[in-house]
């Protein structure tokens, strides 16, 4: 993988899944911006798939 075909699955999963998702602005309302973030990071599987786009684009970085 290179570093900008990593950006754009990052910005393609964002935009279909992320950008209108009603869970993650449900949860804003009640636990704000940092609770919501969490509940993606740690309980949703596009979440879980951008955090592992996260890691490959760093290793991209580290080298």
């Amino acid at each position: 993988m290179n570093k900008n075909t990593v950006i754009k699955d990052i910005d393609e999963i964002t935009d279909t899944y992320c950008n209108d998702c009603p869970i993650k602005r449900e949860l804003r309302n009640i636990r704000g911006k940092s609770g919501a973030h969490r509940f993606c990071i740690e309980h949703c599987s596009v979440g879980a798939q951008l955090k592992f786009l996260g890691n490959e684009l760093m290793k991209i970085y580290e080298k």
